[in-house]
């Protein structure tokens, strides 16, 4: 077993030089003619020559070495989350590992990021929500999605909704060629303001087609004018409108009297996310605004349009694969219950 411990190339440095004490001294050499052999300490050879006397091949593993105490325990762990419980000092906007530390006192920074990176806890990272608090939700949210997923026959249903304050930024723009050879598109710090535009839309959902129009403000008349066009452009339809809750949205049964063939479908309060067209205003914004610059507000708008008509010849509708829309409460779900 010693021999072929020597011969194995698998063999750690120190378990060969262990065998090869105990197989030099198995030849009858003295304790400091091997030390002199392999180059060790005469103390070294006289440890495993012993131990192997003693134990045989079992002397020659490492025993356990208890150490010292660990310095950091689960307690320690429970009162960095019960830091971050607590509001950050006067001055501070967050907690960060320098403050946790001198916090507690006798914890180490280090640890602290060390526990924190753990427990998957990123103190820069941030996330918002919103909770909606409307009574109806289950009635409301079912009443939307039953239209995505069973719309009425030889009907229409448009998802509208507003996008406000788009500006007309003028900016200095272009190719960069950095030092390292790459190129990126970049832009100017400075720009120059042009005026906004609203921009009201409503989303076919069967088509998935938008249509669109400019508006200087965001009042009831901008609202009804922009129904009275979608009106006038589907005539002897019934209509049925997905709006979210803006004051403007609401208390214009005048007008619905007026329009029978109109009705109007109310998203859950905090829940435009369940209005479609707010899918397509993402997809406005990284496509065609974000990056761009405007010299007046007349390009702005005239841009807007282009896109339009540009995703109008290709559009397709949107595809709602969730059923089911559940009112989902972030009380109480805090970090020291991880």
């Amino acid at each position: 077993m010693l021999e072929a411990r020597v011969r194995s190339l698998s063999t750690t440095q120190r378990d060969a030089l262990r065998a090869r004490i105990v197989l030099l001294a198995g030849e009858g050499r003295s304790t400091r003619s091997i030390a002199d052999e392999l180059g060790v300490m005469p103390n070294t050879v006289s440890t495993w020559r012993s131990r192997y006397a003693g134990e045989g091949l079992a002397g020659l593993a490492d025993k356990p070495r208890p150490g010292p105490k660990p310095k950091y325990t689960a307690e320690t762990g429970r009162r960095i989350l019960a830091v971050l419980e607590r509001p950050p000092p006067a001055g501070f906007a967050r907690w960060m590992g320098p403050l946790i530390a001198a916090e507690l006192g006798d914890v180490h920074e280090q640890q602290v990021w060390r526990f924190l990176r753990d427990q998957r806890i990123d103190l820069d990272g941030k996330k918002s929500w919103c909770e909606s608090n409307d009574a109806e939700f289950a009635a409301k949210a079912a009443d939307v999605v039953g239209l995505y997923l069973a719309p009425p026959e030889n009907a229409i249903v448009l998802c509208i909704d507003e996008k406000p304050s788009i500006q007309a930024l003028e900016r200095a723009q272009g190719y960069l060629r950095l030092p390292n050879g790459r190129a990126l598109s970049g832009q100017s710090h400075d720009y120059k303001r042009h005026g906004t535009t609203t921009l009201f839309a409503a989303l076919d959902l069967a088509t998935g087609k938008v249509a669109a129009a400019h508006k200087k403000r965001r009042r009831r008349v901008e609202f009804l004018a922009f129904m009275d066009e979608i009106v006038a452009a589907y005539p002897d339809k019934e209509i049925h409108a997905v709006l979210d809750n803006l004051n403007t949205h609401k208390k214009n049964e005048e007008w619905l009297a007026v329009h029978p063939n109109v009705r109007f479908h109310f998203t859950p309060t905090r829940a435009s996310w369940l209005n479609q067209v707010e899918i397509w205003f993402s997809i406005l914004s990284g496509k065609s605004l974000r990056g761009a610059s405007f010299t007046s507000l007349t390009q702005l708008r005239q841009h807007i349009d282009d896109f339009i008509a540009r995703y109008n010849a290709d559009a397709f509708p949107f595809a709602w694969t969730k059923p089911e829309v559940h009112q989902k409460r972030f009380k109480a779900r805090r970090i020291s219950q991880l």
